[in-house]
């Protein structure tokens, strides 16, 4: 139905948070079942209409569906050729990072290499505890975890002691990355500058879902993300890769769209009997009205924010029901998301780089060079035995494990 991207420039794609609401004109609220294989009908309604990525938030409580995001999104990858898959957010706090790194590697092997992961605290404070953990020390757990499986995914096996989990002694976490090249890393975040620090040190993704706070908020943290990168070495202020958040609902009347969006806006859970739909959409990049409209708006936030990689939406949420959010998926396909690309093309800087994909992460390390296949070596499963379970590692000297043992030649 939609175009294909042909500037890899820019992705597009939409997000959910997979909440199930009470759909205010009607009063009917769909089960589990049936907000599952609604939203799997989007994902794929995705690709359909040429969109580049799906999204997919982690909850683990009532109302939210979505406790097990690989899981979801590996079937939606035998259900797609061609579409990103990628989450919004994967609790880097309350996940264990070597669970983090086996999951998304696997997902990277079935999906063909169209996988990567946005990384955030939450924003739901009882999930820390019901995963053993401390909400005082989110920011620390952000730091260590992450830490961690930056490790995991680049070393072959890793010798690790941190303050919030047991230490690891010649672990190894398998599958290693597909062709040996970690997923994308985004690290997302609605205030945080701490999280825009860690991402620029790190040279990864900051993905600012500005859906809540007004743009000059947003702003100070690109801002800063932007600044750090360079100052850590990985290129330009222009050169560090930047995702936004957004939410759009269209009509081909303006009056219509916010007339059938304003009970949805009213009775939403998160903004809901708050501000008003005009004034919450003066002081955030809500956007109700005509596709000309909501182009007008995105074109514009390269004023903002600068060039950047991806722009995701929200357009499933507050009870909207699926047919209405399908046709929202076949307005951003047909008439707003191509002109966006050619406009966002409009004067890009050559310096400004295209989107992470994993073909070119690929081309970046290896330089069409054939890209690393794991095969593993002989072990008894334990990896005490020999300095590495694969075959095309270098050994190790000293011990076979523990923090005397060192690699050689990495």
């Amino acid at each position: 139905m939609g175009e294909t991207n042909n500037w890899p420039g820019m992705q597009f794609g939409v997000m959910t948070v997979s909440d199930i609401t009470q759909d205010p004109t009607t009063g009917k609220t769909p089960s589990e079942a049936q907000r599952i294989t609604d939203t799997l009908t989007i994902a794929k309604h995705t690709e359909e209409v040429g969109l580049d990525v799906f999204a997919l938030g982690e909850h683990h409580n009532p109302p939210f569906w979505s406790s097990s995001p690989t899981t979801t999104l590996a079937y939606i990858a035998a259900q797609t050729e061609r579409l990103i898959l990628t989450t919004s957010t994967t609790l880097i706090t309350t996940n264990d990072p070597v669970k983090i790194a086996e999951d998304f590697a696997m997902l990277q092997h079935v999906s063909g290499g169209r996988a990567d992961l946005m990384l955030g605290r939450g924003n739901t404070g009882p999930v820390y505890p019901w995963f053993g953990k401390d909400i005082r020390q989110g920011l620390p757990l952000t730091i260590e975890n992450y830490d961690l499986l930056h490790k995991l995914w680049r070393e072959d096996v890793v010798d690790w002691e941190g303050k919030f989990r047991t230490p690891l002694q010649g672990f190894t976490s398998t599958p290693r990355p597909l062709d040996g090249v970690p997923p994308f890393v985004w690290h997302g975040s609605i205030r945080t500058p701490e999280i825009a620090e860690q991402a620029a040190y790190y040279g990864n993704g900051f993905f600012a879902n500005n859906i809540f706070w007004p743009k000059e908020h947003y702003q100070r943290l690109i801002t800063l993300y932007r600044e750090r990168f360079a100052h850590y070495g990985h290129g330009t202020p222009q050169q560090a890769i930047v995702g936004l958040g957004g939410q759009v609902f269209m009509r081909a009347n303006s009056q219509d769209a916010v007339r059938e969006f304003r009970p949805y806006f009213d009775n939403a859970p998160v903004y809901g009997h708050g501000p008003s739909l005009e004034d919450f959409s003066e002081m955030t990049p809500l956007t109700v009205g005509s596709p000309q409209q909501i182009i007008d708006r995105y074109a514009a936030m390269r004023e903002t924010f600068g060039d950047y990689q991806r722009q995701l939406f929200l357009i499933d949420h507050a009870g909207l029901p699926t047919k209405t959010v399908l046709e929202q998926l076949d307005i951003l396909g047909g008439e707003v998301v191509p002109v966006l690309r050619k406009e966002l093309q409009k004067n890009r800087p050559a310096e400004v780089p295209d989107a992470p994909t994993h073909a070119n992460l690929v081309e970046k390390i290896y330089a069409g060079a054939a890209p690393r296949q794991a095969v593993p070596g002989a072990n008894r499963g334990d990896n005490m035995v020999s300095g590495s379970p694969y075959q095309d590692a270098a050994p190790r000297s000293g011990s076979a494990f523990g923090a005397a043992a060192t690699k050689v030649g990495a």
